[in-house]
């Protein structure tokens, strides 16, 4: 850890969010560099446009925080938990420890950028210094921009622009500070949250899964890269990571998620072992400029998670059922689907057809073994292997019609690293509507799939006791008829628009 030396006397408040750590932290670096300091962080799900969170991320919060606290403790820093809007509460609580500054990192979704605005103003009118920091992103959107000043669509000419730039490095741990704050306001009990599921707790399987932490997320990053020879995960990283069977991926999207780690402590620990993994380097480089892009759509298009990106895609007959069933609530076992336009007809079929249809794919039973030892596993671990993500997302909007809003209010309940940007950007990719998205044309066959990568069927068995017995459903949908029906479907969409730019 290096010294924090404090240039004033007067308190200083640090406000977390996603960026639950205390190494490459600009933002409580700043706090404890300008006085005593209190962190404060707030569960703010009532104002305005900010998304409840869904099951298994409130899981994963409330063991974060958790070690948040614990590494804050180490550092002599409080940790003070409030719950309601960011606009009372954060300026509330700097009035009460006598803080003449306030700081955080930078936010990127729309409501929650108006909800540190409005923070900002309170604070700055209250006489207090405020300042924000950039800690999620390799670069500022507002950076990254076009030749013609506007935001990229493809990926390719927007990672070639990102990965040329230089990335800051990562910041130390700072030591613990000296003078420890007079005033500390009370904070909430965590248990009282209720972030932890009851009657019934179905989250043993994620705690098997997954041990939220900083420390664990920089342990995991670490094995990952290993050391620096090419007998890695990371140098095998090109040829494994499509195949779910097999110990592959790095794992670390929730830690990204809930900034445990930082892009630059990633970003420098992957370039680290450029020389002995190259190619390995570069592919698992490219995986983290995909995250930056989505943010950076996400920033320019702050209703990602509602509004078709290629508004053509409008008009497409996909499913979303008549009636609003409110908003998701507490985890898996009571995922809702939201608010949603007036339904229409599904390529399948009507209306009892696709909700048959949707509970299937959700629980694991369409009868296409890769798809739903993915769905299985997500229900289980709160996460998905990547390549199945996509075949299950094609299945549900290309064949079995059902929009993809609904699968990804679905994965946003269930998975544990589902963000704001990430998670709609991905479901808009496969479903054709948005940035840079695949053309339609690519209908990922589950059957072909799992030939390729899970030719074996270790991970299908792994996640199905019953796959080849009369228990196992038969396929729920024909292939071949649907991805016709599909393609029919947005043959005519393509038609209505060439009419209309006519």
């Amino acid at each position: 850890m290096t010294p924090v030396e404090s240039t004033a006397a007067t308190p200083a408040v640090v406000w977390f969010r996603d960026d639950l750590r205390v190494r490459d932290n600009p933002a409580l670096r700043a706090a404890l560099a300008h006085g005593p300091t209190v962190a404060v962080y707030v569960l703010d799900e009532e104002s305005p446009g900010i998304r409840p969170l869904g099951g298994a991320a409130r899981w994963w919060l409330h063991h974060a925080l958790k070690d948040l606290a614990a590494s804050l403790e180490h550092l002599g820093v409080p940790l003070v938990l409030r719950r309601g809007t960011a606009a009372a509460i954060v300026p509330d609580v700097a009035a009460q420890c006598r803080a003449g500054y306030v700081a955080w990192n930078r936010r990127y979704g729309g409501p929650e950028r108006r909800a540190d605005t409005a923070v900002k103003s309170l604070v700055r009118r209250s006489g207090r210094e405020a300042e924000s920091f950039q800690a999620s992103l390799l670069h500022e959107p507002w950076d990254v921009l076009t030749q013609q000043g506007g935001s990229y669509k493809v990926f390719t000419p927007f990672w070639r622009e990102v990965s040329g730039r230089d990335h800051r490095h990562p910041l130390p741990e700072p030591e613990r500070q000296r003078t420890l704050p007079e005033r500390v306001p009370i904070s909430n009990d965590l248990e009282e949250w209720e972030l932890l599921p009851r009657d019934p707790d179905w989250s043993g399987s994620l705690a098997e899964a997954w041990t939220p932490g900083e420390q664990p997320g920089h342990a995991l990053l670490g094995e990952f890269v290993g050391p620096d020879h090419a007998d890695t995960a990371l140098a095998e990283y090109p040829e494994t990571r499509d195949h779910p069977a097999r110990p592959g991926t790095s794992r670390l999207s929730p830690y990204l998620r809930w900034g445990h780690l930082s892009p630059f402590q990633v970003w420098h620990a992957v370039a680290d072992r450029r020389r002995a993994a190259p190619e390995g380097s570069a592919v698992f480089a490219s995986e983290l400029g995909w995250r930056e892009f989505a943010w950076h759509t996400l920033f320019h298009h702050a209703d990602l998670a509602s509004v078709n990106l290629r508004s053509q895609f409008d008009a497409y007959p996909w499913w979303l059922p008549r009636a609003s069933n409110g908003a998701a609530q507490h985890g898996p076992h009571d995922a809702a689907h939201g608010r949603a336009p007036e339904g229409t007809p599904a390529v399948v079929g009507g209306e009892a057809d696709a909700r048959r249809l949707l509970e299937a794919w959700q629980r694991g039973r369409t009868g296409f073994p890769l798809v739903d030892a993915g769905q299985r596993e997500l229900w289980a671990t709160g996460w998905m292997h990547n390549r199945v993500r996509m075949v299950s997302a094609s299945l549900l909007v290309k064949n079995l019609g059902i929009h993809w809003r609904l699968g990804e209010r679905w994965f946003w309940d269930t998975l544990v690293d589902a963000d704001a940007a990430s998670n709609p950007f991905n479901w808009q990719w496969v479903a054709g509507s948005g940035a840079d998205a695949a053309p339609f044309f690519r209908i990922f066959n589950p059957r072909a799939q799992a030939k390729n990568f899970d030719p074996d069927g270790t991970y299908a068995r792994d996640w199905i006791p019953e796959l080849g017995t009369d228990e196992y459903p038969q396929e729920c949908v024909d292939l071949a008829e649907t991805r016709v029906a599909a393609l029919e479907a947005y043959q005519s969409l393509a038609q209505v628009d060439g009419r209309r730019r006519a």
